[in-house]
């Protein structure tokens, strides 16, 4: 991905977005339950960014070779 200047945005719908900021297309989207939203109290903005942030920062170091891309079955949690 070419280096620009990443933007997260609340739509009005209450999705939210990390995309380039010359840009209007989405290159993550983030949907909350309303059950997610309550449990959050609200701070679920926060919690978007927190997530979004941590993505970019691995995908960087993926990039960079920093990460092993294993080959083999892998566990999501």
């Amino acid at each position: 991905m070419p280096t620009s200047f990443l933007e997260i945005v609340e739509l009005p719908d209450g999705r939210i977005e990390l995309r380039r900021a010359e840009d209007e297309g989405s290159l993550v989207t983030l949907d909350f339950s309303e059950d997610a939203k309550a449990f959050l109290q609200g701070q679920h903005v926060e919690v978007a960014k927190a997530m979004l942030s941590v993505g970019v920062q691995m995908a960087g170091k993926l990039v960079e070779g920093e990460i092993d891309r294993d080959e083999g079955p892998r566990v999501l949690h």
